[in-house]
């Protein structure tokens, strides 16, 4: 596939590196120099230019671009590489380097087909790190919603039971069941809790703590919450 990635820093250029390492074609946008200069280095085809005139797009092929990347630190060149990459039938994905505020995603997400926020990305990574053990977050997926794989443990209050059985809180649902070391699947009313068996949940935050107590039980202190 053919990509165009919208500026050349930390997250642009390690986007384009992983693309080129899978085969695809990536053509880097970037305006400052010394960018430019790194990326080139680093084996990748650079357009010197700013990524939010159509021209210098369309100098980086974006009529044959598959998808465009938005990935520089400026919302602004962002979004309208973005509205220039949708009219000419790129899927769009734009990057928000801004504290998540629901009015952002809000004002943008109808308008591009995908936006990203590297630095909560790389918090909920953190995140997984530090806790460690039988919970791990998944995704962020609003301000007070989160995706987490809870795997049970030997103190589970639920280890023996059905889904069916399983009361978790009003602002919890169960998204996916596996068995232990077998893929995940959708989750049947008839599937039993054992040891090490997942369950990825779509919870609030508010309610992380119950659900982990009622999956896991208490063999982890902290809950993933925020970023």
């Amino acid at each position: 596939m053919r990509f165009v990635i919208i500026g050349g820093g930390r997250v642009g250029s390690r986007t384009a590196r992983v693309l080129i390492e899978e085969g695809h074609d990536v053509t880097v946008v970037e305006l400052d120099e010394d960018r430019q200069e790194r990326c080139r280095t680093a084996g990748f085809d650079v357009v010197a230019g700013d990524g939010s005139h159509e021209d210098v797009l369309l100098e980086a092929g974006i009529e044959e671009a598959d998808a465009l990347g938005a990935l520089t630190s400026n919302l602004n060149v962002n979004f309208a590489a973005c509205m220039i990459g949708k009219h000419h039938g790129c899927r769009t994905v734009m990057r928000i380097d801004e504290e998540y505020r629901e009015e952002i995603y809000q004002k943008y997400a109808e308008e591009v087909d995908e936006i990203v926020y590297p630095e909560r990305l790389g918090a909920v990574v953190a995140k997984n790190a530090l806790l460690g053990g039988s919970i791990r977050a998944i995704a962020d997926i609003a301000q007070n919603l989160q995706v987490v794989l809870l795997t049970v443990s030997e103190e589970s209050p639920m280890r023996g039971y059905t889904l069916s059985e399983v009361a978790l809180p009003e602002k919890a649902h169960i998204l996916a069941f596996g068995k232990k070391d077998q893929a995940m699947g959708v989750p049947l009313p008839d599937d039993s809790l054992e040891l090490g068996d997942r369950v990825a949940v779509l919870a609030d935050f508010s309610v992380l703590g119950e659900v982990r107590q009622l999956l896991v039980g208490d063999e982890v202190a902290a809950v993933p919450g925020g970023a």
